[in-house]
């Protein structure tokens, strides 16, 4: 069945992780919130864990293909290579925490590369760059309610993440799909960092 021309479909480009550090995540999450269970927040489901590496919002279907380009020649830049995941803290640093996340540890700077090679390739594509600087970071919860947002990430940082080191051999380019149950995603196409 052809696409309409003018259909948009929300677009990211990420690294898939592996299901044993997803449900490490999930169960950090779980002991979150059987310890502050009145405390209400949008918890991140570990299965739809990823790292994203550029957010493209809604695009053009006719440009699935030059963002697929895009990714396989950033990645095609960086060798495989190995993160740690593990730092808990909470955005914004200073002032009320809104989200929490667990951190990313680039210890050959792959990370970072893989990152710069992808914006310059989408920028190359006609996309526009990202203006905020890269922070790497998992995104566990999303706080509604103020009140309760700094006593949530004093225990989230006090019961912290032990590090998970992680091998990255590939960057995906993800459909998302947004759903009364969670969103739903699919991987559009799979690019294999160089060998």
């Amino acid at each position: 069945m052809m696409k309409p021309p003018d259909e948009s479909w929300r677009l990211f480009i990420a690294i898939e992780l592996p299901s044993s550090l997803r449900q490490s995540v999930q169960d950090h999450i779980n002991q979150l919130k059987q310890a502050l269970p009145e405390e209400r927040a949008s918890w991140a489901r570990g299965e739809n864990l990823h790292l994203t590496l550029k957010f493209l919002g809604d695009t053009p279907v006719a440009k699935v293909e030059a963002l697929s380009q895009a990714a396989q020649r950033a990645a095609s830049k960086v060798l495989p290579f190995e993160l740690v995941i593990g730092d808990c803290g909470a955005f914004p640093v200073r002032g009320q925490p809104r989200v929490l996340w667990i951190g990313i540890n680039d210890p050959t700077n792959n990370l970072t590369e893989l990152y710069r090679a992808i914006e310059d390739e989408c920028a190359n594509a006609g996309f526009p760059r990202e203006r905020r600087p890269f922070h790497p970071h998992l995104t566990i919860a999303r706080l509604r309610r103020p009140h309760g947002a700094r006593r949530i990430a004093e225990l989230h940082k006090e019961v912290g993440f032990d590090p998970i080191r992680v091998s990255v051999r590939e960057v995906c380019l993800i459909r998302s799909e947004l759903r009364s149950e969670g969103s739903r995603y699919t991987v559009l196409s799979r690019h294999e960092c160089a060998c």
